[in-house]
């Protein structure tokens, strides 16, 4: 799957393990993600997203509040003068979903 397919899909209510990814197919989807990172305990993934100024990072955590909102699956963000790092992870399914990649996508889109 590539990132704009994975942007186009909606996220969906994931409670429980069985909604877990790992593994290859973890690797496969973080392949379609360009520069986003997996954490050492491979339960998340992360970017650093770069801006001018804060005022234009301000703007792109709007953008992904109203995105996240919408697909209602939340990321952990750390904001900064010229940066924000973007978290995704799933804590109902104990680690990562589709949704965390299918908001990562989605994040990328805005991003551009």
């Amino acid at each position: 799957m590539d990132i704009k397919e994975l942007a186009q899909q909606r996220c969906l209510p994931r409670r429980g393990e069985e909604h877990l990814i790992d593994g290859d197919e973890r690797d496969e989807l973080l392949r379609a993600l360009p520069g986003w990172t997996l954490s050492d305990d491979g339960k998340m993934i992360s970017k650093d997203f770069r801006f001018e100024d804060f005022h234009r990072s301000i703007g792109f955590v709007n953008a992904v509040a109203f995105m996240a909102n919408r697909e209602d699956h939340h990321p952990d963000l750390e904001v900064g003068y010229g940066h924000c790092r973007v978290h995704w992870s799933t804590h109902d399914v104990g680690g990562l979903s589709m949704n965390d990649f299918v908001c990562a996508a989605k994040v990328e889109g805005l991003f551009a």
